[in-house]
């Protein structure tokens, strides 16, 4: 997969998180830039482009500020990551890196992050009597140990304007992960925990996102990358 012009990317997933055991997949995350005249023509560029072995996800620059500026958890990682997991950072990437905190918004953040954790614990228990075989307990375990994962990160954030993607206790959400294999009501308790810490905290994030920051930025890429075509020779 060609990805042209990329503007940010970084190593995700379990290994930043430090869930990572020897057969996990290494994701990748990134954004680029298209040139900005192919955005004028009759057949747009695409907004994303997904690509395995090895596993890579890249926005486009607006798509992803769109993306960000409504919480999702997975695309808002890519700006607070520690730096030693960043492999390509651009002059404009590290200004995305720098106006974080502008693509924040209280309800918005609680939305996301609660809502992907909701349809973690619904994906839960909707497998009802589970097949005890082991791969199914590895994939429940890894389902819960996410879940525990975002109401964690999505509190703190919300409560502290700050994301913190490397988890202190890495042991602690591989037990849960256990814990939940074998009994999937363990799921819907946190839930309701964290739903309550919501509840609960001192929010220090904004009611809006400040827009303005990401279209300022979004308008320096566009004319990074304008190149007016030359005029026809006659």
């Amino acid at each position: 997969m060609n990805v042209p012009h990329i503007l940010l990317s970084g190593i995700v997933g379990s290994t930043a998180y430090g869930l990572a055991h020897a057969g996990s997949d290494v994701d990748r995350l990134g954004v680029f830039a298209v040139p900005t005249q192919k955005l004028h023509g009759l057949h747009p560029p695409k907004e994303s482009l997904v690509g395995t072995d090895p596993d890579r996800t890249f926005h486009e620059a607006a798509k992803w500020c769109q993306l960000a500026l409504g919480g999702n958890p997975s695309v808002t990682e890519l700006v607070w990551l520690a730096d030693e997991l960043y492999e390509v950072r651009t002059p404009l990437g590290d200004e995305l890196i720098g106006i974080r905190a502008s693509f924040l918004s209280a309800p918005r953040v609680r939305a996301a992050y609660l809502g992907y954790a909701t349809q973690q614990v619904r994906r839960l228990e909707s497998k009802g009597d589970r097949d005890p075989s082991a791969d199914v307990r590895r994939r429940t375990a890894k389902h819960a140990r996410h879940l525990k994962r975002l109401c964690h990160q999505g509190l703190e954030l919300y409560s502290t304007g700050q994301l913190t993607v490397r988890l202190e206790d890495p042991q602690d959400y591989r037990a849960f992960g256990e814990h939940v294999a074998e009994d999937a009501t363990v799921a819907r308790s946190l839930l309701r925990h964290y739903e309550n810490a919501f509840d609960e905290a001192r929010c220090v994030l904004p009611q809006e996102p400040d827009e303005a920051a990401a279209e300022s930025w979004l308008h320096r890429v566009r004319a990074h990358f304008y190149a007016p075509e030359a005029a026809p020779t006659r």
